[in-house]
């Protein structure tokens, strides 16, 4: 297989960056505040990076369409067009003497950074390599698909740099290669007196533009310190919900809760209204290619701003929810929600989405790491919600609909989503995993616990029978279709793509 090399061929992978003994990577997202020139520039380097990407897809994927067209003519595989590699060494090599021969790039190639070209093709051998290992079964996931090529008007602009000259001029600037001194929107001394004193320094910047505004992301090498929890010896227990965002219990017996604002639910009525006005402008078809109008435009610019609006106020929310809640517990237990699954259910998908229970565990996790404490994810079968929490006894049905527990044995009334907490706390001392060992531990122990006693659980899948000998054909023992199991040779590797 060209580009990644095939399985037993001795060759070492190599490794990402590694952050050296006493420091770790953290990214800093800087708001940018750039003028007209400033802002002609970073769409030129973003573009740039696009159309370099798209160049790499379709130079990969020619020899893929010339070998499948000379397959169907009858031409012996040794005659055939050689694969393409898809490496970013070999990527750049080709790109390169493209530059100055294809009549499209030669003209203008010269005006953006090399950094801008390079991110497109490092994103291109990106994306055939996570093609590749999903097409083995190497790659966690839905399956992924052929890289298609970015559209100008719905690709993020993005551009990325790893050389040349990247500092922080002052508090209130940056000055990245080719595009000069670009102002910031916002004051970072902290991170500049970080920078000067030695403790920090930058590894790359990817400037972006999303949510209506450019953005520069520094990332970091910084000397990682840990800022000891509050109270190391506590545990708290999380439950998620949608009418309350967070329920906690704490090993100590206090129950405190964080509302779930509902930002969407409340620009419902103004997001509404701006796409009713959307709908009646001319806005672009891609099958008759149809361009939108200025009215479609602007009025689109409208609603993009109540979206963004919205993501802002969730962002903020959460960052404060979060925050809170390491610097205080050494012990952190959270479910394993299956998220992808509720959001099926069309009554509540659109509160579960905007209550945002998958960035919520993604804060927790990083944030305990700050502060040395650790986090404890609980058995996604675990029955938190239908176990008493003073006698352990589990209900066998619980309705959702059911706001209050009461326990049948003992008599225990409680609100369900506060009787999860107390029994997720339950798990710290169970698993004998409370505290934070200020000492020097870096960062958090993931730990799923079993399901305790009496929950249920689905039955696991029948073992698929051993498969016939190769060149025989298999029935797919979910899809009823018929598959041929072929030899995985090297030389094969890019047909098996194909």
């Amino acid at each position: 297989m060209s580009g990644a090399e095939p399985a037993g061929s001795g060759k070492k992978k190599r490794r990402g960056f590694e952050a050296r003994p006493g420091f770790h990577v953290v990214g800093h997202r800087l708001a940018l505040d750039p003028n007209a020139s400033a802002l002609q520039a970073l769409a030129s380097h973003c573009g740039a990076a696009r159309v370099a990407y798209n160049w790499a897809v379709r130079h990969v994927l020619a020899s893929w369409s010339q070998r499948a067209a000379e397959e169907t003519y009858g031409v012996p595989e040794a005659e055939r067009v050689a694969w393409r590699s898809w490496s970013l060494p070999s990527l750049r090599k080709a790109f390169n003497e493209a530059k100055h021969n294809d009549p499209f790039l030669r003209e203008w190639w010269a005006q953006n950074s090399k950094e801008a070209y390079n991110t497109g093709l490092a994103n291109a051998a990106a994306a055939f390599d996570n093609y590749a290992k999903s097409r083995r079964g190497e790659r966690k996931g839905a399956r992924m698909g052929r890289p298609r090529f970015k559209s100008k008007r719905k690709a993020r602009p993005a551009c990325k740099f790893t050389t040349g000259t990247i500092r922080l001029d002052d508090r209130r600037h940056i000055v990245l290669p080719r595009l000069g001194r670009i102002r910031l929107h916002e004051d970072v001394q902290p991170l500049v007196d970080a920078i000067a004193e030695g403790g920090t320094r930058i590894l790359s910047v990817t400037v972006r533009f999303e949510r209506g505004r450019w953005f520069a992301v520094l990332q970091t090498e910084e000397r990682h310190t840990i800022a000891p929890a509050g109270r190391p010896g506590t545990a708290v227990g999380i439950d998620l919900g949608v009418k309350t965002l967070l329920v906690m219990a704490d090993s100590a017996g206090e129950v405190r809760e964080v509302a779930n604002p509902k930002h969407y639910d409340q620009a419902l009525t103004q997001l509404r209204k701006a796409s009713r006005t959307v709908s009646r402008r001319r806005g672009p078809n891609r099958r008759t290619g149809q361009a939108p109008s200025r009215r479609w435009e602007k009025a689109n610019a409208v609603r993009n701003r109540v979206h963004h609006r919205v993501a802002n106020l969730r962002e903020n929310h959460l960052h404060q929810a979060t925050a809170r809640i390491p610097a205080e517990y050494g012990t952190v237990v959270v479910e394993d929600l299956n998220v992808k699954g509720m959001v099926r259910n069309r009554r509540l998908s659109r509160r579960i989405s905007d209550a945002a229970f998958g960035e919520l565990r993604r804060q927790l996790t990083y944030k305990t790491q700050r502060h040395g404490g650790r986090l404890i994810v609980a058995d996604r079968w675990m029955p938190s919600s239908k176990t008493c929490s003073r006698c352990g006894v589990v209900k066998a049905k619980l309705p959702l609909g059911v706001r209050v527990f009461e326990c049948d044995v003992c008599g225990l009334v409680l609100d369900r989503d506060a009787n999860a907490g107390h029994n997720l706390a339950a798990l710290a001392a169970a698993n004998g995993k409370t505290g934070t060992g200020v000492a020097g531990d870096p960062g958090p122990t993931l730990v799923v616990v079993p399901k305790p006693r009496g929950a249920s659980r689905r039955p696991a899948p029948p073992e698929p029978a051993r498969g016939p000998a190769r060149g025989q054909l298999a029935q797919h023992p979910a899809r009823g279709r018929k598959r041929e199991i072929v030899d995985r040779t090297p030389e094969r590797e890019q047909l098996a793509l194909w």
